[in-house]
């Protein structure tokens, strides 16, 4: 059997390619586990700075395959507990590492597809992509961290309506509502995507790992609460080297030249 994932190195970038074209990337279990095994060892090989998701053909992903679920021994509820299990490792490993991970988003990400765009830290868009939950109309609920991430980019409302009416979104439309970071013409979405990994790779990765993590968590503590964790990431940024690098580089005005620390 031919790897479904399949993973490229671009400098100090990682394409990491869901290569299921024939099911329109759609997670088995095989498939999930093996991303989500890749993600957790790229999170900490320090050769690489940024990471790109995209799909192979013309899907992004499906999400869950639906026809590895059916045929499931046990029935849809334990495959989908099983899936579940390792597509959720995945979405953890992506919101927790420092490094920056874009969705460069080809085409159709649907379901779990649509859900692994979200946890992406920013989505490069193809301009005939379409966006689609896809899970209730199936009679399902959303997973992956959609329902964390979906209100927390469009507001309670809009979500609740994605979530109801399940409407196919356009590329345009992903961008009004803020749901993709950029659109790019077809083609383009990954090599805009990898553009945009090696340029944040240049930037101190212990100053955005920290803000990530500040923006990610803000919505679980109280005000104080989170003051405290400003600070207490301000102090570590500070005595970090790359805060003297870049605090030096501002006095002696020129671009800093952030280490791999």
């Amino acid at each position: 059997m031919e790897n479904p994932i399949k993973v490229t190195e671009r400098g100090e970038v990682t394409v990491v390619t869901l290569d299921r074209p024939k099911a329109f990337n759609a997670f088995d279990l095989e498939t999930i586990s093996m991303f989500a095994d890749y993600l957790i060892n790229l999170a900490v090989d320090d050769r690489v700075r940024g990471i790109v998701i995209s799909g192979a053909g013309k899907a992004f992903s499906a999400g869950g395959d639906l026809k590895w679920a059916t045929s499931w021994p046990q029935g849809y509820a334990a495959a989908f507990h099983n899936l579940a299990a390792r597509y959720h490792q995945a979405i953890v490993e992506i919101r927790r590492m420092r490094k920056p991970v874009i969705a460069a988003i080809n085409g159709v990400a649907a379901g779990g597809g649509f859900s692994l765009a979200l946890a992406c830290d920013f989505r490069v868009m193809a301009e005939s992509a379409v966006l689609r939950q896809a899970y209730t109309s199936n009679g399902l609920s959303i997973d992956g961290g959609g329902t964390f991430t979906l209100p927390r980019l469009v507001g309670l409302s809009r979500a609740l309506e994605i979530a109801a009416f399940d409407e196919a979104i356009s590329a345009q439309q992903a961008l009004q509502w803020g749901l993709v970071t950029k659109v790019v013409p077809d083609g383009h979405a990954l090599e805009e995507a990898v553009t945009m990994a090696a340029d944040l790779a240049k930037r101190s990765l212990h100053s955005f790992g920290n803000a990530k993590r500040l923006l990610t968590d803000a919505f679980d503590h109280s005000f104080e609460t989170h003051l405290e964790l400003e600070r207490a990431a301000l102090r570590a940024c500070a005595a970090h080297p790359d805060a003297k690098e870049g605090l030096t580089a501002f006095v002696e005005r020129r671009k800093p030249v952030f280490g791999n620390e």
